[in-house]
């Protein structure tokens, strides 16, 4: 009885400790979206590069919001309610959820399924929305309609004559109106987006704003082999533009979603809610050398396998990831080239960073070629580059610190492998990350050189392992003059209590540097270290501001990612 008592606790303990887990991994808060086609998320079948607004709005948000969008082509308020599909979204609002609100477009139409008329029909179906909404603890705003480029009078024979005009005309009438009144009247938010993408379009002009609206030329996109000109629905470009404006409204108006709403210079996402479906692809439009401000991408959820080159001309860029990016490929040094010769260790490298002022944040490096030697998952030649909760993943030589003159910062990353998983020629300081074997070998292998002042740099890091591994060494030297230097870290037992390897050569013990202040925990052994090694008695001219400061003063730890204004 007793031992089926302490089972039941057992199980009730871990049911709470996984719900925990699951209630801090849920979004903050929900925003369903409803209305039409210029809001829908879209089909990306033959290239399609139309986009509604409420597609690309999540990379407008931080991950504590979800937006769930339930808008539909073609659909008016009146058939979004018939067709059953508020009920849908309705059944799942809780208490402090949004519902975003846009119709108009559709209610014109003449057909009986979807027409309404402004001031009656149309108004009580958004007041059904709003009063619905707010029975179940939700929090309803109201958009009226995206303008409609037209620069040309309904009077004139053919859209194609509007580079004759200047003057953006109006197509929606009264039903923009019935928005913004039922939200006078029922005391909800309401967002001018009319009024926002008129004065945008109108500010454009009548040739600049086809770049925001669907003008596909023939045999470009196999969507559209005939090509199309479409003045309602937004292309990729003009729904992230629009987005960005309803959101700049959003933050003013609705204060508690302004904490949450984030901007970047492009988004990358395999779901097309961005400007790109490939890292290379955003990291080629950056600007080359784009100085003295950062150009931010998002990269959103999932895994992209592909080979990613950050020339050195594209300066200043910071790559987010939202949790579960991972960049990653499967090269490795004995697989074949296109000339069928071997790709070697550099060339196997998944990602590969020249870019000085580089900074990457919750970004996942894989190499997943598996444990077939050298394969490399992040090429680090760039001066200061700075990594923040990153992991990289990988089995021998995971971390090519390549740079000679590069100096490199991780902070709270997760590097993983088996033989020389961090190695090269960098200064490098690792500040609060796990550093983990998954099998025995070496954990660094520095190649600094003759005359450098310093090399790797551990400060508060945990040393762990897979469970089977015992031997593994802290360091051993690529080339005679390695330092390595690990400070108040935590070391497994997988550790052996010599710590510190030659690699073969007798000789290399008289030029290294592999020094330990204050080591703690079970590889923690002073004592039984390698004759050749030191235990520093203070740390003076070890302090992360030393170590990367250079010429130029850089201090991440104090400035994170603020860019130095340097001087060639």
């Amino acid at each position: 009885m007793k031992i089926q008592g302490n089972k039941m606790i057992w199980l009730l303990a871990a049911a709470f400790i996984l719900l925990s887990a699951f209630r801090a991994d849920k979004p903050v808060v929900t925003i369903f979206m409803i209305g039409d086609s210029t809001m829908a998320n879209k089909k990306m079948d033959g290239g399609n590069p139309e986009r509604g607004w409420g597609m690309v709005l999540p990379g407008f948000f931080s991950e504590d919001v979800q937006i769930d969008n339930h808008a539909a082509n073609g659909r008016s308020s009146k058939s979004f309610i018939s067709e059953g599909r508020w009920e849908k979204v309705i059944s799942k609002v809780k208490k402090g959820d949004y519902v975003f609100i846009q119709f108009g477009h559709n209610d014109e139409k003449a057909d009986s399924t979807r027409h309404t008329d402004p001031g009656t029909t149309f108004d009580d179906n958004l007041r059904r929305f709003v009063n619905e909404t707010r029975a179940k603890g939700g929090i309803p705003v109201l958009f009226n309609s995206i303008v409609r480029r037209n620069f040309v009078q309904p009077k004139d024979a053919s859209i194609a004559k509007d580079i004759r005009r200047t003057i953006l005309f109006d197509t929606h009438g009264a039903y923009l109106d019935s928005p913004r009144n039922v939200a006078k009247e029922l005391g909800v938010t309401f967002i001018d987006l009319n009024r926002i993408t008129h004065d945008l379009v109108q500010g454009l002009g009548p040739v600049e704003s086809k770049k925001l609206f669907m003008f596909v030329e023939p045999n470009r996109v196999p969507a559209f082999p005939k090509g199309r000109e479409d003045n309602t629905h937004l292309n990729i470009y003009g729904a992230r533009t629009v987005a960005g404006l309803a959101v700049e409204a959003i933050g003013k108006e609705i204060p508690e979603l302004a904490k949450y709403i984030r901007h970047y210079d492009y988004v990358v996402a395999q779901d097309g809610s961005g400007d790109f479906f490939t890292v290379q692809e955003a990291v080629n439009a950056v600007p080359d050398f784009r100085k003295n401000v950062r150009t931010t991408i998002l990269v959103r959820k999932g895994t992209y396998k592909e080979k990613i080159i950050i020339p050195e001309s594209k300066i200043n860029i910071s790559l987010i990831g939202e949790d579960g990016t991972i960049l990653t490929n499967d090269d490795f040094a004995n697989k074949k080239n296109v000339f069928g010769e071997n790709m070697g260790t550099s060339g196997s490298s998944s990602c590969y960073i020249y870019a000085p002022d580089f900074y990457a944040e919750n970004i996942t490096f894989e190499n997943s070629a598996g444990p077939v030697g050298q394969a490399v998952a992040c090429f680090v030649s760039a001066d200061r580059a700075y990594f923040k909760n990153c992991r990289f993943l990988g089995f021998q030589d995971t971390l090519y610190t390549y740079g000679k003159q590069s100096r490199q910062y991780y902070e709270d990353c997760y590097i993983e492998g088996t033989v020389d998983f961090i190695f090269g020629w960098s200064t490098a300081v690792f500040n609060r990350c796990r550093i983990h074997s998954k099998g025995d070998g070496y954990v660094t292998a520095p190649s600094t050189d003759k005359g450098k002042k310093y090399g790797y740099v551990f400060y508060d890091c945990r040393l762990t392992s897979d469970k089977e591994v015992a031997k593994v060494y802290l360091s051993r030297p690529w080339r005679p003059y390695a330092q390595a230097v690990f400070v108040r870290c935590e070391l497994g037992k997988h550790i052996l209590p010599e710590g510190w390897h030659n690699w073969g050569k007798r000789e290399n013990e008289k030029t290294v540097f592999y020094a330990e202040y204050g080591s703690k925990g079970a590889g923690a052994n002073p004592q039984a270290r390698a004759a050749f090694s030191r235990q520093l008695k203070n740390l003076k001219g070890y302090e992360p501001v030393t170590v990367l400061a250079g010429d130029d003063g850089w201090n991440p730890v104090r400035d994170g990612n603020r860019l130095l204004d340097v001087k060639r």
